[in-house]
């Protein structure tokens, strides 16, 4: 079964597209089957992967809107390896169309399920607001990312987002969880970067990825070729960080396996007594 993690940030222009692509590719590198689902109506993290928005026949909008299978509307990401559920500004109309109907925070919850078998990790990139396509990515997660800059503002709004995901958590996904944070456009010689940091680790421990992703023309490039940065220069720092930021995700979801299983079998344990 999938990890699906919702890549989110009310905030925008902290990397949270460049984030999901980038990851995406990252970990398929490592041989994982991944689904990257553009969810916001800019369609950046489609056309990111190569994928002419403007010629779509069909998109996430025809999932949640005119549940349309799911199976339909996944295309592959030329070069990159992994498959995508694009978007583009049909998506805008998706919250309006949505408002009355029943269960509608659920739509891409029961959508991936169909085919959260045939993938390891799905991707969700989530638009920088919270509406009803951010809810529903959170709804279908079993976990969040998310991308920021260290400095002040950003504190400000982590903090909005952190009571958001809690109230998703209480009212319609019990199980959803911050998988982690990762510090974007990083320059460890800025003192409000380190004190930022600092900051983080003391509220949030070892949530705060290790991995940090520097500030690289090249990463900032790479959109523009429709190529996720390991395909355009796969030895810039952005590649090597994102690199290792799918080793530390991969490593994260196995030590959380582990822990499952060995409280799973605790359990059994102490029923057969």
């Amino acid at each position: 079964m999938a990890k699906v993690y919702a890549i989110t940030n009310q905030k925008g222009g902290v990397g949270k597209t460049t984030t999901s692509v980038n990851l995406a590719a990252s970990l398929a590198a490592t041989k994982r089957r991944i689904l990257l689902v553009d969810l916001d109506p800019q369609g950046n993290a489609t056309m990111g992967c190569g994928i002419d928005k403007s010629s779509l026949e069909n998109s996430v909008y025809d999932v949640l809107v005119a549940s349309k299978p799911i199976t339909e509307c996944i295309v592959s990401a030329p070069e990159s390896g992994f498959s995508v559920l694009p978007a583009n500004q049909d998506l805008t109309a998706a919250e309006v169309e949505l408002i009355n109907e029943i269960g509608r925070e659920f739509r891409l919850r029961e959508a991936l399920a169909l085919v959260a078998q045939q993938y390891d990790y799905i991707l969700i990139d989530c638009p920088p607001s919270l509406n009803m396509l951010t809810v529903n990515a959170l709804a279908a997660a079993t976990g969040v990312i998310i991308p920021m800059q260290c400095e002040y503002y950003a504190l400000e709004g982590l903090s909005a987002l952190v009571n958001t995901i809690n109230r998703v958590k209480q009212l319609i996904n019990p199980g959803l969880e911050i998988e982690g944070l990762l510090r974007t456009m990083y320059d460890g010689r800025n003192s409000l970067t380190n004190q930022v940091t600092d900051e983080l680790r003391r509220h949030f421990g070892d949530k705060v990825y290790s991995t940090v992703i520097p500030r690289n023309v090249r990463l900032a490039e790479a959109p523009s070729h429709g190529l996720p940065i390991l395909f355009y220069d796969k030895q810039s720092k952005g590649a090597l960080a994102y690199l290792a930021l799918a080793g530390e995700v991969l490593r994260r979801a196995v030590a959380a396996d582990t822990t499952t299983a060995s409280g799973a079998n605790t359990q059994a344990e102490q029923i057969n007594g």
